[in-house]
């Protein structure tokens, strides 16, 4: 890896005598002389006496020559190895640090929190005022949140319950590591991991302000105590290096794995993976297990978009589409044994005390590249102690702004990521001590060229300034690195299948020419792809079907909810109560997508062609308004206006009409103009409300809505053409969307009597088997034929 933005000094030009060169002295006399020229000898006389000078200047012009062409014609490698050759030669030059790492003097903390203590610390840096997802984390109950401040970061930056380090507050703490420190990167991190240290910290969780924990409560993710009544004492599954070696055909011996694959995306990969592992896809068959208690660094996963690099974020998706990408969360931690390593970050990593050195953050190298440098960095030092990294399933969810991410500030990744690591690999050292070998490994990378002399002098700073702040540096493990990898035997292989989660972003346009089918397949997601799709199921039926669903319809929604009576985690469906009150629970929905364009509410019973809604306008509202029914003796259309007296109504209808009655003279004023305006103050409206679409921005009014309705039991098909009618006038409806939808009532005989290819949903079609959803799938497959793939 070659350092970017690294300005080499000019060489002083040496104090040498230039060399006389002496010319031979002619012994001819000058009549011989004479006619030599007379015999026009002049030209060859002049060359073959100063053949050594001509020699050089035309080998100085072709040389001169082929530097500018590998310049001009962009040949990078090859201009890269010339580098490379000068640049070891002015590292080989820097001297070795002598340092005493004994008796280092205490640095005091003389600022008003220099008697706060606490063991669990949230490290973020900060350019901007707090945001949500901040507040969220100086919630979590049991951590200390410091924000760390650089240049850019307001002056009156506060938020509640957070220490917040502004530029010169670091200036009087006294590290010796603020001199190396630029004022405008997330690396000045590096100051709030000492002052963590400085004050009581055993676990410091290295987070950026735009991490949501699952759950708010990190313990459920992380292995916080590794030792003690608190530990999990359980075995974890671990890698094998051996098997790892004979499956990576395209590169053997590889000593770095893509995680992502174990949890279930095999076509993600992370920022800094050597670009050259990208096209390893085959997951780990075989595993050996490891006893808890050695995995210092835990590197959690990141839901929504995980950390990927500019080539990924760039070739998988168009620009204006985000990723939401979801990984396994039931997939086991795994370890990586000495001789494998894989990518760590600085927004969602756990580093436990034995591990604290490892928080160092190289100050040489471009801020897209520090922190997985150090990761690497960090591995291998931890094989010193016997330490582990250990990946977990996801622990965060960050949103996707659709940022850039520039190529070149991954430079330091991208040109030799995959060199370091096998250099790391294969490095040894016989120093005494963990802080002498830490440096040691510095020294090494500098010699190397992954990273300057800078960084070795910060290496220093950083071990003195951890002694100086209390840190106590752990023991060396005796470990024979060099014995052969872990081979598995006849009775200890464990077998773990990741299974193969849907990953919309496959960069399919990337291979040029596409079919028809697969052309229709992009387009339907690029309409849909920000769309949740939510799907009420039977509880008789939820268990038998409720994958096959998000099988049909996740290829085209950006997620697919289920919710059914009774909630079943394996299976993904989550309790939304009963039928009938629905829409109480889409709210909670809302709020878990806030990026969604919008929401789909499906009810089992009905098919969604969705190719038959291109046309529909995503920020309109969608109902059944214009769908007619027929063979129907309560309500002989989808869309119905009764008189709030309607005597043969059904009784659910009773009452509700009576709950409406009340509860529109409640509505706030712009709610009960609407609805009195579009129906009338003695009517109500009935609607099947099996199938609607709710945009982005009628969520707030739909969830006020339901707020106002509280806990009075009124029927989803009162409340939601209610709440429709309250929001927006049906003259502002797309109600060309279901305009088509193919209705029967009753029970049907045979849903292929009725069903269209042309209809924009079909109701009703009841699956409970696999033998009648083959029966859709072949029915569905007329205006999806890709669908047949799923038999």
């Amino acid at each position: 890896m070659f350092v970017q933005d690294r300005s080499t000094p000019a060489a002083a030009e040496p104090n040498i005598a230039k060399p006389q060169f002496k010319t031979r002295t002619s012994t001819l006399s000058k009549q011989q002389h004479d006619e030599e020229e007379g015999e026009g000898g002049g030209l060859s006389s002049c060359l073959s006496q100063n053949l050594f000078k001509v020699l050089f200047i035309v080998f100085a012009v072709v040389t001169l020559f082929f530097l500018l062409f590998l310049l001009r014609s962009g040949d990078t490698a090859a201009f890269l190895c010339l580098e490379t050759v000068s640049r070891r030669e002015i590292e080989s030059r820097i001297p070795f640090p002598e340092v005493q790492f004994s008796s280092i003097p205490t640095i005091t903390d003389t600022s008003k929190f220099s008697t706060f203590r606490a063991e669990r610390w949230i490290v973020i840096s900060v350019s901007s005022p707090p945001t949500d997802s901040l507040r969220d984390l100086s919630k979590i109950k049991g951590w200390q949140l410091l924000a760390i401040g650089n240049a850019d970061t307001p002056k009156d930056w506060q938020l509640k319950g957070t220490i917040f380090l502004s530029l010169d507050d670091q200036a009087k703490l006294g590290f010796r590591i603020i001199s190396y420190l630029p004022y405008n990167s997330y690396v000045r991190k590096n100051v709030g991991y000492l002052f963590a240290i400085q004050h009581g910290a055993k676990k410091i969780y290295d987070a950026d302000d735009r991490v949501q924990v699952i759950g708010g409560d990190l313990g459920k993710h992380f292995d916080l105590e590794l030792v003690g009544e608190a530990a999990r004492r359980e075995t974890m599954l671990q890698y094998v290096h051996g098997e790892v070696q004979k499956k990576n055909s395209s590169n053997p011996g590889s000593p770095v794995v893509n995680p992502y694959i174990h949890f279930g995306q095999r076509s993600v990969w992370p920022r800094g993976l050597p670009l050259e592992n990208v096209g390893d896809l085959g997951h780990e068959e075989f595993y050996t297990e490891v006893y808890d208690g050695m995995q210092f660094i835990q590197q959690g996963l990141s839901n929504g978009l995980p950390d990927v690099d500019s080539v990924f974020y760039f070739t998988r998706k168009s620009n204006f589409e985000t990723f939401d990408i979801k990984f396994d969360d039931n997939a086991p931690r795994v370890a990586l044994p000495q001789g494998l390593m894989a990518p760590v970050n600085s927004f969602n990593t756990l580093f436990l005390g034995p591990a604290f050195w490892g928080l160092m953050l190289p100050v040489s190298i471009s801020s897209m590249a520090s922190d997985v440098i150090r990761g690497y960095w960090a591995q291998r030092i931890l094989w010193e102690m016997g330490g582990l990294l250990a990946v977990y399933p996801p622990t965060v969810h960050r949103v996707d702004r659709a940022e850039s991410y520039p190529f070149a500030e991954e430079k330091d990744l991208h040109i030799n990521v995959g060199r370091l690591v096998k250099f790391l690999v294969a490095w040894r050292s016989n120093k005494r001590t963990l802080f002498e070998r830490i440096l040691h490994l510095s020294y090494s990378m500098a010699e190397e060229g992954f990273w300057t002399e800078k960084d070795v002098k910060f290496t220093v700073a950083w071990l003195l300034d951890l002694l100086a702040v209390g840190y106590v540096q752990p023991r060396l493990m005796t470990l024979e690195l060099d014995r052969g990898q872990t081979v598995i035997g006849h009775g200890d292989p464990k077998e773990f299948y990741p299974p193969k989660l849907p990953s919309m972003h496959l960069g399919v346009q990337e291979a040029g020419t596409v079919n028809s089918e697969i052309g229709d397949l992009i387009q339907w997601r690029k309409s849909f792809g920000n769309v949740v799709l939510i799907m009420y199921c039977d509880g008789s039926r939820v268990n038998h079907t409720a994958l096959e669903w998000k099988m049909l319809y996740g290829r085209i929604f950006k997620r697919v909810v289920i919710l059914s009576e009774q909630g079943n985690p394996e299976r993904g469906v989550e309790n939304g109560g009963e039928f009938q009150e629905i829409y109480k629970f889409l709210p909670k929905l809302f709020d878990r997508f806030p990026n969604a364009e919008g929401f789909l509410f499906l009810h089992d019973t009905t098919i969604l062609n969705y190719w038959n809604l291109l046309g529909a306008d995503k920020n309109k509202l969608w109902i059944t308004d214009k769908a007619i029914l027929d063979d129907c003796s309560d309500v002989p259309e989808s869309w119905k206006t009764k008189f709030s007296n309607y005597k043969d109504a059904p009784a659910y209808l009773k009452e509700g009409a009576e709950i409406l009655r009340k509860l529109i003279d409640t509505l706030p004023v712009h709610f009960q103009v609407n609805y009195k305006e579009n129906v009338g103050n003695e009517k109500f409206v009935v609607c099947t409300s099996d199938v609607f679409y709710v945009p982005r921005r009628f969520v707030g009014d739909f969830a006020d809505l339901v707020g106002h309705v509280g806990d009075q039991k009124l029927h989803q098909k009162l409340a939601v053409p209610m709440f429709f009618l309250a929001m927006d006038s049906p003259s502002n409806f797309d109600s060309e969307a279901f305009r088509s939808m193919a209705y029967r009532t009753g029970k049907a005989s045979d849903p292929l009597s009725f069903y269209s290819v042309q209809a924009a949903a079909v109701h009703p079609w009841t699956v409970s088997a696999d033998s009648e959803f083959m029966k859709l799938i072949r029915a569905m497959s007329s205006g999806d034929p890709l669908l047949l793939e799923l038999l």
